[in-house]
């Protein structure tokens, strides 16, 4: 069962001034960081409400193509309350998970498909010692 929506992604092509303007001028909270597998500066966390937030990925460039590098929309998070049981109904009505289910770097289990128009959607059931639950 989808509990809400539990972010939006975005791929921005200058960190600073998305700050600037998500946190400055609309108010949201900056919550913590995540780096990558190689230790490089991956994704911003940012705090909309008690469960919500956005994501901020940096390495944005301007691209016709649909792919991580795009500046924009990166994708939708859905919060479900049982990761295994959820998948297992998603694969029971036909959709393909383009990401079996796994353990974040945030230790949260998602796993991903994509909508008819190729948009990614994350689906992802909380962990209590993530960061997003624990700061």
């Amino acid at each position: 069962m989808i509990k809400g929506i539990a972010h939006t992604a975005y791929t921005v092509k200058d960190m600073e001034a998305s700050l600037d303007f998500y946190c400055d001028k609309l108010g949201f909270t900056k919550l913590f960081e995540l780096q990558d597998e190689h230790q490089q500066p991956w994704i911003v966390y940012l705090k909309i409400c008690e469960g919500q937030f956005i994501e901020l990925f940096y390495g944005g460039e301007k691209s016709p193509a649909l792919d991580q590098k795009t500046i924009g929309y990166n994708h939708l998070c859905l919060e479900v309350e049982n990761m295994t049981s959820f998948a297992r109904e998603l694969k029971s009505k036909g959709v393909s998970l383009d990401v079996e289910v796994k353990q974040g770097l945030d230790k949260n289990r998602q796993c991903w498909v994509r909508d008819p128009d190729g948009n990614r959607i994350e689906f992802m059931q909380y962990h209590p010692e993530s960061p997003q639950m624990t700061k």
